[in-house]
C-alpha cells in the first residue's frame, strides 16, 4: 500500500499476510457489497458472523481445547486492520473476539471456557461488555448495576448504555456491584445469557458514525443468573477491566492507523484524477503539501504503534503506555482525516464517499475506551507521582 511503502513492517509472517489476503477477499465479497444496508438497519447480519466463523475470522488465540487454533494476537490484528481499511466499522468483529473472549480467557472457569468460546470462535454466539452507565462512563468505580446473591444465584438490576453488540449478543460480560459500599473493590464481572427472564435490550442507538454497530442501552431487572456465572472472585472485577484496558486501548491505535492510512490512499486517488482550472487538484502545491504532510505523519505514527505491538506480544504494554498510544493515535485520526476529507470539497462531506464516514466515524475514537481527557490523565499522574 502507498502510505506503508516507505519500509517494511516486521510484525508479519508469511503465514500472517497469507491469512490477510483470505481477509482482504472475505470482506470485499462478504462486507463492502453488504454495507451499506447495514447502515440502514443499523446493524450487521448473523449470518455473517456464522461466515466470518467458518472463515476463521473469529477469537484466532483461543486455544485448540476449547475450540480455536490458539494463533497469536497479530491473526487478530489482520482481522482489524482490513475491516478498518475498507471502512466497515459494523461488525464487532474486535470486541468479540479481542476483548470479550480474553476476560473468558483470563477470568473464566474451564467450565466456563467450554461453553462459550467454542461457539463464540464459530459465531454462533456473539459476546458483548456492559461497562458503562447514564451516570458513570471512565468513572467506572461508581457504577450503580447490583448483582445481590440470592442462595446459589445472583439478580443482577440495573442499567447500561452504549454497548457495542447490543442487539445481537448473546452473552453479555456485565460490570456489577456485589458490594455497593466497597467502591471499585466491589465491583464483580458476571456473564449474563440474554435469553434470561428480566434482561432487555432498549434502543438501538442512533449515532454520528459507525452506523452498522448495533450499539445499544441494557436492562436488567432482576436476572437471575447462577452464582457460578461469576469471571473469577467476587470484588475482583475493577482490577481485571484494568488489566485488559492496555489491550483494548492498543486496538483502538490499531484500527485508527490503519483507517488513516486507508484514507490517504483514498485522497491520492481522488486529487490525482479529479480537477479543477484545467488540471488535476494534486497538481496544486497545498494539496501536494498537505499530502505530505498526512503522509508523514501516519507513517510516524505506524512505527509507534507497530512498537507498542510488538511490546504487548512480549507482555511489556502498561497503562501508561497504552494511554500514550491511544491519545495521540484518536486525535492524529481526527486531525488527518479532517484535513483528508478538505481535498475532497464538497465530495467529501457526502456519505457516498469512504472518506465521509471514516471522518463520522472517527470521532468516537477521542470517546471510547476512556476519553482523551482520561488518558491524559493517566500520563500526567504517572509523570507527577500520584496514585
Amino acid at each position: 500500500m502507498r502510505c506503508s511503502a516507505m519500509f517494511e513492517r516486521e510484525l508479519f509472517s508469511t503465514g500472517h499476510e497469507i491469512f490477510r489476503e483470505t481477509v482482504r477477499r472475505f470482506v470485499a465479497d462478504e462486507i463492502t457489497p453488504c454495507h451499506a444496508q447495514w447502515e440502514k438497519d443499523g446493524q450487521v447480519s448473523r449470518e455473517v458472523w456464522r461466515k466470518a466463523g467458518r472463515q476463521g475470522l473469529l477469537c484466532a488465540t483461543v486455544p485448540e481445547k476449547f475450540g480455536g487454533v490458539g494463533a497469536d494476537f497479530l491473526y487478530s490484528i489482520v482481522v482489524l486492520e482490513e475491516l478498518s481499511r475498507a471502512g466497515a466499522m459494523g461488525p464487532g468483529f474486535s470486541l468479540h473476539s479481542d476483548i470479550v473472549a480474553p476476560y473468558l480467557l483470563h477470568y473464566a472457569s474451564d467450565e466456563q471456557k467450554s461453553t462459550w468460546l467454542p461457539k463464540m470462535v464459530v459465531g454462533e454466539v456473539i459476546g458483548a461488555i456492559a461497562m458503562t452507565e447514564p451516570s458513570a462512563g471512565s468513572d467506572l468505580q461508581n457504577i450503580q448495576t447490583t448483582a445481590t446473591r440470592d442462595g446459589d444465584d445472583y439478580l443482577i438490576s440495573g442499567r447500561k448504555v452504549f454497548i457495542t453488540n447490543g442487539q445481537l449478543s448473546d452473552i453479555v460480560i456485565t460490570a456489577c456491584k456485589t458490594d455497593p459500599l466497597a467502591g471499585g473493590k466491589g465491583i464483580s464481572l458476571v456473564l449474563v445469557e440474554t435469553c434470561r427472564p428480566g434482561f432487555q435490550r432498549g434502543r438501538n442507538l442512533d449515532k454520528i458514525g459507525w452506523k452498522a454497530q448495533d450499539t445499544s442501552e441494557l436492562f436488567f431487572d432482576d436476572v437471575r443468573v447462577p452464582a457460578s456465572n461469576l469471571l473469577g472472585q467476587e470484588g475482583r472485577g475493577f482490577l481485571q477491566l484494568m488489566e485488559q484496558l492496555p489491550q483494548e486501548r492498543l486496538l483502538q491505535a490499531i484500527r485508527a492507523v490503519a483507517t488513516i492510512e486507508a484514507a490517504l490512499d483514498w485522497t491520492v486517488d481522488y486529487t490525482t484524477t479529479r480537477r479543477a482550472f484545467d488540471q488535476p487538484i494534486a497538481a496544486f502545491q497545498n494539496t501536494r503539501f498537505k499530502l505530505a504532510d498526512v503522509k508523514s505523519q501516519a507513517l510516524m505514527l505506524r512505527v509507534f504503534v507497530d512498537r507498542c505491538i510488538a511490546m504487548h506480544l512480549e507482555g511489556r504494554l502498561d497503562a501508561v503506555d497504552a494511554a500514550v498510544v491511544k491519545l495521540l493515535s484518536s486525535e492524529m485520526l481526527g486531525n488527518l482525516l479532517d484535513e483528508c476529507l478538505q481535498l475532497f470539497g464538497g465530495y467529501g462531506y457526502m456519505w457516498e464517499y469512504p472518506i465521509a464516514r471514516a471522518w463520522a466515524d472517527a470521532r468516537m475514537s477521542r470517546i471510547a475506551g476512556g476519553t482523551c481527557e482520561i488518558m491524559r490523565e493517566i500520563i500526567g499522574r504517572s509523570l507527577v507521582g500520584r496514585d
